[in-house]
């Protein structure tokens, strides 16, 4: 068992005049409105530090506090190697499985709250992020300095990362560029998640092709945007999802209930698909040096 977390939320303009019970249905759909009912009325919801009931209406600056109680998240191999380290950053290998932040059941068994074990007065903190069923490359900033350099490099471009990744069907091009914008869409299990989208984000990947079977391409992709699963989306997107993802089917958008079988609706945490963060460059953000790293693939993607 976790020790149980408490979630802050404090009403905007955009969210007062509903009520506790409203509010809490429409920010967290994760949970049935039967559930937060229960909640409320049992005091793990607090208003401004008070028990409260469902049919409060909220004000701008409420501040609601949900205390959830101790439970037991799904194991995943916590287990990840330095690659380097110094004063200013880290680059890690992080496993398939491990999710990189809290959410979704998850909370100690996340990277980031074993960098706060391992890094208690100063926890690194990500640059970018891989989703929990990707494996490898990540780089993070130990001081603030370097945090504000590196993000300038992603926002310039400048770090190269590349990806191998096995997609499915043979008949790819052996080298294109897939440009599809990347945005929210609604999506009923959590409100909203990152999809192919026309009025999206831009987003760029570079693909050639590695290998072909029958069935499947080995691909390897190096992004020039960050968006979230850009890989999974893009590929999707082409007509070629990754060979095992339970969320992105062709055309980049979420798998219907009928085409996964599974009787729940997928999230972007499910794993099963097969991607993997090989090599990932940089510049040094104090000593300007450049940095490149390189992480072997699992045995799919070889």
């Amino acid at each position: 068992m976790n020790q149980g977390w408490t979630y802050c939320d404090r009403i905007t303009n955009k969210t007062h005049d509903l009520s506790v019970l409203d509010y809490y249905t429409q920010r967290y759909p994760h949970s049935s409105r039967a559930d937060w009912e229960q909640r409320i009325a049992s005091g793990q919801v607090l208003l401004n530090g008070m028990p409260t009931t469902a049919t409060v209406l909220l004000k701008a600056e409420h501040q609601l506090t949900y205390q959830r109680p101790p439970w037991q998240e799904p194991e995943v191999l916590l287990e990840f190697n330095v690659l380097h380290e110094d004063a200013d950053l880290l680059v890690i290998a992080k496993p398939s499985g491990l999710p990189v932040l809290p959410g979704g059941g998850f909370l100690q068994n996340t990277l980031l709250w074993q960098l706060q074990q391992r890094y208690p007065e100063s926890p690194p903190v990500p640059i970018h992020r891989l989703g929990r069923g990707t494996s490898g490359l990540m780089l993070l900033a130990r001081s603030s300095a370097a945090r504000a350099s590196l993000s300038q490099q992603m926002r310039d471009r400048q770090i190269r990362k590349t990806y191998r990744a096995l997609a499915s069907g043979t008949t790819l091009p052996d080298c294109f560029t897939i440009t599809q914008p990347i945005g929210k869409v609604s999506y009923a299990p959590l409100g909203y998640l990152y999809a192919a989208t026309p009025d999206g984000l831009p987003a760029h990947s570079e693909c050639h092709v590695l290998r072909r079977n029958q069935t499947h391409t080995l691909v390897e992709v190096t992004i020039l945007t960050g968006r979230p699963h850009q890989i999974r989306i893009h590929l999707a997107a082409s007509g070629f999802p990754l060979v095992g993802d339970p969320l992105y089917g062709a055309g980049g958008t979420p798998l219907s209930l009928a085409a996964t079988c599974s009787g729940s609706s997928p999230v972007p945490g499910d794993c099963g698909y097969h991607l993997h963060a090989l090599q990932l460059s940089f510049v040094h953000p104090i000593t300007g040096q450049p940095i490149s790293h390189r992480c072997p693939p699992p045995a799919m993607l070889e």
